[in-house]
């Protein structure tokens, strides 16, 4: 692991690294986000400020890739508040590949027309300060964005996330011995966002659009949560 880097805290360590990085970080912007304080890990679910947050990207490697667009919707258990919804274009600082540009039709012009990343951080992280991240596969929203701004202000940011894919993931664990006794056969096992919508009987979204696939990632936590959790259950219990 490079000396820049640190690993991803612990669940139970989120509270310690919000008060640490408090006192060592320099850039104002992470200072401000992390002065907003951390969720209470003990807060119940039907209590939760969530946001929803999607990256479309160049590439699939955090490492060698950029971040092009950012989705942001903000959200309750029993609310999604799309006039408060968020979309930035920004530039990647990485070439764009054909195959991206097929996947989010964002174009070579689009970027070079765009601001870089670390020049609307000051309207994107406030707000994601103080609520949950709500992702679809957290290595990508979480590497990207912390390596991002490695990159640009060498400093970190990670935050707890819930993933809905894990969330199913283990969903889906549970399920299948249940599934596998009574009809004989597996369930469908996809992790994928629209797979897991249908699964919930929910609409079909045109994918690969920051917004709309933040809107999809809300609307399955939702469904998930009222079909498996308990609202009282502590945030602490699923976020990762």
């Amino acid at each position: 692991m490079s000396k820049h880097m640190s690993a991803v805290p612990s669940p139970l360590n989120w509270p310690g690294y919000y008060a640490q990085q408090l006192k060592t970080c320099k850039d104002s912007r992470l200072k401000a986000f992390f002065e907003a304080g951390l969720v209470a890990p003990d807060t119940p679910l039907n209590e939760v400020p969530f946001v929803a947050l999607d990256f479309e990207t160049t590439g699939l490697n955090p490492k060698d890739h950029g971040i092009v667009s950012v989705g942001i919707v903000p959200f309750t258990l029993s609310r999604i508040r799309c006039k408060q919804a968020s979309h930035f274009i920004v530039n990647p600082r990485q070439t764009l590949l054909p195959k991206s540009i097929t996947f989010h039709g964002i174009t070579h012009s689009d970027v070079q027309a765009a601001p870089d990343l670390e020049d609307v951080l000051h309207d994107f992280l406030p707000k994601l300060a103080n609520q949950v991240v709500v992702v679809h596969y957290r290595q990508i929203e979480r590497e990207f964005l912390n390596l991002a701004l490695m990159a640009r202000i060498q400093e970190q940011l990670f935050f707890p996330v819930i993933d809905t894919m894990t969330l199913e993931e283990h969903i889906l664990k549970k399920q299948r011995t249940m599934f596998e006794r009574l009809i004989g056969q597996k369930p469908n096992q996809s992790l994928r966002l629209p797979d897991i919508r249908e699964r919930y009987g929910l609409p079909r979204y045109h994918l690969h659009h920051a917004m709309t696939d933040a809107l999809a990632t809300a609307e399955v936590l939702q469904a998930q949560v009222a079909y498996h959790f308990d609202g009282q259950t502590p945030i602490s219990e699923l976020w990762c």
